[in-house]
C-alpha cells in the first residue's frame, strides 16, 4: 500500500532514472520477503512457465518444418535456438535475443536462410495477438486497468514519456510507417530473391489445416500453460491465483509487449501491476519477483540448451561463431576471394 501511494504522487516526474530506482525498490522488497514465498506454488509456476516456453517452440517447428518441407527440421534445433534468444531478451531490450535465434537455427539447418526463417518465426504473432486482443478487452472491463489516457502518470519512463508526449508519439508512428514503406518499395523492386524467401516462410499459412493443427493447437495449449503459470506465481507471492488476477497479469504482458524499450518490458510491468493490484501488500514483491524467476528458469534452459545442443560455452562464443559463419559465406559466395575479384577486374579493363 505504501509503495502504491508513493508510485501515485511521483509518477507524472516519472523518469529512466526514476524507473530504474522503483524497480531495485521493488527488487529489494521481494528479496526481504523470501522468507514469505510459497515454494510449492512457485515451483509449479515455473515448471508451467518451463511447459509454456516448450509448447511454444514446437508451435514454431511447425512453421519451419512448413518452410522447408523436403529438409529434415529438428525440433531440438528450434526449441534451443528459441530458449537461448528468449534467453538473451531477458537482458536485452528490443528483442535482441531475436539475432542468436536466427543464427543458431540458421546453422541447424544448412539449406535455410535468414528471411525465411524470420517470416517463418513472425506467423507466431498472428495467433499471439488474436489471443492477446480478447485478453486485453477484458481487462479493460474490469475497472482497474489504467485507460490510455491516464498512462502518462504510471512509474514507467517509456510508456509515460509517449502518453504524455501525444505529438511526438504521432511523429514517431508516422515516421516508422514511412520508413516500412520506403523499405518494401525498394526491396520490392530491387531484391525478387528475398521476397520469394520470405513468401516461402509463410508456407504454414497457405494451408489452413496444417497451419490449425501444426501452430494454433500448441500455441493454444501454451497458453494455457502460461495461464497455470501465473495462477500459481499469484499464489506464491500471496496476490491470490484466481481468473481474473491472471488474466490482467496476461493484459500487462500484452501491453508491455508494446513497449520493448526495456528488457521484457520491466519497467511497463511493474508500474502496471502496482496500479492494477494497489491493494495487496504483496504486490511489489510480485511485480519484480515473478520477473526475476521467469527470467532465471528460461535463462538456465537457454544456457543449457547452448551447452547440450549447440556445444557452445557462452553466449560470447554465439557471436564469435555468428562472425565466422559469415566469413565463411562470403568465402563460398567468392571462391577466389580478394585476389580473384582484382583479377576479373584487371581483365575487365
Amino acid at each position: 500500500m505504501h509503495l502504491a501511494s508513493h508510485v501515485a504522487r511521483h509518477a507524472s516526474h516519472c523518469g529512466i532514472g526514476c524507473t530504474v530506482s522503483h524497480f531495485f525498490d521493488s527488487a529489494g522488497t521481494f528479496f526481504s520477503q523470501l522468507a514469505n514465498l510459497s515454494w510449492g506454488p512457485l515451483l509449479i509456476g515455473l515448471g508451467c512457465y518451463a511447459l509454456y516456453l516448450t509448447l511454444r517452440s514446437r508451435a514454431l517447428w511447425g512453421a519451419v518444418q512448413a518452410a522447408y518441407p523436403d529438409t529434415r527440421v529438428r525440433w531440438r534445433d528450434v526449441w534451443g535456438a528459441y530458449m537461448v534468444g528468449y534467453a538473451v531478451n531477458n537482458v536485452s531490450p528490443f528483442s535482441g535475443g531475436n539475432i542468436p535465434q536466427l543464427f543458431l537455427t540458421r546453422i541447424s539447418i544448412p539449406p535455410s536462410s535468414y528471411p525465411t526463417l524470420a517470416a517463418a518465426y513472425s506467423t507466431g504473432v498472428i495467433f499471439d495477438w488474436f489471443m492477446g486482443i480478447l485478453v486485453m478487452c477484458y481487462a479493460f472491463t474490469q475497472g482497474v486497468f489504467p485507460k490510455p489516457p491516464s498512462f502518462a502518470q504510471l512509474n514507467s519512463f517509456d510508456i509515460s514519456f509517449f502518453a504524455s508526449n501525444m505529438r511526438f508519439t504521432l511523429f514517431f508512428v508516422t515516421a516508422l510507417g514511412v520508413l516500412f514503406m520506403v523499405a518494401f518499395a525498394w526491396l520490392s523492386t530491387r531484391v525478387r530473391a528475398f521476397w520469394q524467401r520470405v513468401a516461402q516462410g509463410f508456407t504454414i499459412l497457405r494451408d489452413r489445416r496444417r497451419y490449425y493443427r501444426r501452430m494454433c493447437t500448441w500455441q493454444f495449449a501454451s497458453w494455457i500453460a502460461r495461464f497455470a503459470s501465473y495462477w500459481a506465481l499469484l499464489s506464491a507471492f500471496h496476490v491470490g491465483g484466481s481468473v481474473r488476477n491472471v488474466l490482467l497479469v496476461l493484459g500487462v504482458e500484452v501491453l508491455a509487449s508494446v513497449f520493448p524499450f526495456t528488457p521484457s518490458g520491466a519497467g511497463v510491468q511493474q508500474a502496471l501491476l502496482v496500479t492494477i493490484f494497489k491493494h495487496s501488500r504483496y504486490v511489489a514483491s510480485f511485480s519484480v519477483g515473478q520477473q526475476i524467476a521467469t527470467a532465471a528458469i528460461s535463462t538456465a534452459m537457454g544456457f543449457g540448451a547452448l551447452i547440450a545442443i549447440f556445444r557452445l560455452r557462452s553466449f560470447r562464443e554465439v557471436i564469435a561463431r555468428g562472425r565466422e559463419h559469415r566469413r565463411g559465406e562470403a568465402a563460398s559466395a567468392d571462391p577466389d576471394g580478394g585476389v580473384g575479384r582484382e583479377a576479373r577486374r584487371h581483365l575487365v579493363g
